[in-house]
């Protein structure tokens, strides 16, 4: 099945949500059950950077909403020292609150991984199954990979070398629009202080404040279904998704090889395929 990408202009939203003045992506009638797309963390990283590819599929199946989190993408940005995880995750129980009367479906990718957990642990009510890519959200060590990724000076080589360091198809750094695009996106003015502030320095205490204890992982029981690639150099699968495949109580685990840190750019039809299947319970 050829890849169709989504249209922005078509499912770009806004709204504010307690406050905050909110962008988000909606696609899929409303009779279906509701999936909300979180994002990573990377820079020049919205909605729909990351999820482009997949609305397309997804909302044949779910009503799909998709936000930039606070700070990123066209969602408003906050003073320096105001980005935290209680902000991230209490914007983002707002949203659902929002737009589903029950719970949903969230997937949830690399730091949009950790926000999906939290919002599991804090607010189970709100959480149908969860399914997790390449996520953070559980105690280890901060990787050079992800080091870099946080650390990053905007440039345009700078950026190409990201690209390189988030795919295992290292052709796709030689995409001038995609590594174009994200350096834009990374050096639009408010985008570039928001993601300095989050994330530059005090990156381990960062990566800590975003997960949880082992003993409250152990208490979510949600169905879920944890995706990582074999070669992931952002996030190691082997501290992260495999340690949390023994914490959770109901979660499987789905490795796709030849494939790095953007499962769902990668490896987008077989991602999708997937998800399909475990929400339907098949």
């Amino acid at each position: 099945m050829a890849v169709k990408e989504a249209n922005l202009q078509e499912i770009e939203k806004q709204m504010t949500v307690d406050g905050i003045e909110t962008n988000y992506l909606e696609a899929g009638a409303g009779n279906k059950e509701t999936m909300v797309l979180i994002h990573g963390s990377g820079p020049g990283v919205s909605a729909f950077a990351n999820w482009r590819l997949v609305i397309p599929r997804l909302s044949e199946t779910f009503h799909v909403f998709a936000p930039d989190v606070i700070g990123f993408g066209k969602t408003a940005k906050l003073e320096e020292n105001e980005y935290g995880l209680d902000v991230w995750v209490n914007h983002l129980i707002n949203f659902i609150e929002e737009v589903a009367d029950g719970p949903v479906h969230i997937v949830g990718n690399s730091f949009g991984g950790a926000m999906a957990l939290q919002i599991a642990h804090r607010r189970p009510d709100l959480i149908n199954k969860l399914i997790l890519m390449g996520t953070v959200g559980v105690k280890h060590e901060l990787s050079p990979g992800l080091q870099k990724v946080w650390g990053y000076d905007p440039s345009i080589e700078n950026m190409r070398e990201l690209i390189k360091l988030f795919s295992y198809n290292q052709e796709a750094a030689n995409n001038e629009e995609l590594v174009r695009l994200r350096y834009e996106a990374s050096m639009e003015p408010e985008s570039k202080e928001a993601f300095h502030n989050m994330f530059y320095n005090n990156q381990q205490e960062r990566l800590d404040e975003l997960s949880l204890e082992d003993e409250e992982i152990k208490q979510i029981e949600k169905d879920t279904i944890l995706f990582h690639g074999l070669e992931d150099q952002v996030i190691p699968f082997e501290a992260t998704s495999y340690k949390l495949m023994k914490l959770l109580p109901n979660a499987e685990l789905h490795l796709f090889n030849q494939c790095g840190h953007w499962t769902q750019i990668e490896k987008t039809e077989p991602f999708i395929d997937h998800i399909l299947a475990f929400t339907k319970g098949e």
